[in-house]
């Protein structure tokens, strides 16, 4: 794979035999044989775009491409692309969404200073740097948050499918 620099012989030779209108195959053919490189096609083709040499345009229609008399090439300075914008009727604001919310006041607790049955709802931590705290009120039995947040966790219609009690794990050997 050759290296991402061209040296300026090599641009130069790209240069003559795109004028001369050979096709890219061609002209890396042309050049690997003359300085005993080995770039492909492609490599020629994204060399030439940086060089300026291929210009890619929108055209609207086909009666607006140029067309030259001589059947020379158009080589054209470089345009930035076109940006697809949306309709400005997109670009409005969206309507506030509600949200759902519970009526109750968090007591802002960092995570050590929570203890085992205080609610671990997050609050904060939407910004860079900005602080976890915890809501810290007093968490229903068998679950990790207060009975607001509780509500608030769960889908609504959805079952309980909560194993009440401590889950037991053990530990079995491989066979």
């Amino acid at each position: 794979m050759e290296p991402a620099h061209w040296p300026s012989e090599h641009s130069d030779a790209l240069r003559d035999y795109f004028l001369k209108g050979l096709s890219y195959a061609e002209i890396g053919r042309q050049i690997n044989a003359r300085f005993g490189t080995a770039y492909t096609r492609n490599a020629v083709v994204g060399r030439a775009k940086r060089l300026g040499l291929i210009v890619q345009l929108r055209m609207t229609s086909p009666s607006i491409v140029p067309v030259l008399p001589s059947g020379a090439c158009l080589i054209l300075p470089h345009r930035p692309a076109l940006l697809n914008l949306p309709p400005k009727s997109a670009m409005k604001p969206a309507a506030q969404v509600k949200l759902r919310c519970v009526g109750v006041q968090p007591r802002l607790v960092p995570l050590v200073e929570l203890a085992a049955e205080d609610c671990r709802y997050p609050y904060g931590g939407d910004k860079d740097g900005e602080e976890i705290t915890f809501c810290g009120h007093p968490s229903e039995p068998g679950s990790s948050y207060c009975t607001p947040h509780a509500r608030l966790t769960r889908r609504a219609g959805a079952g309980s499918a909560r194993v009440s009690g401590p889950v037991v794990l053990r530990l079995v050997s491989a066979a």
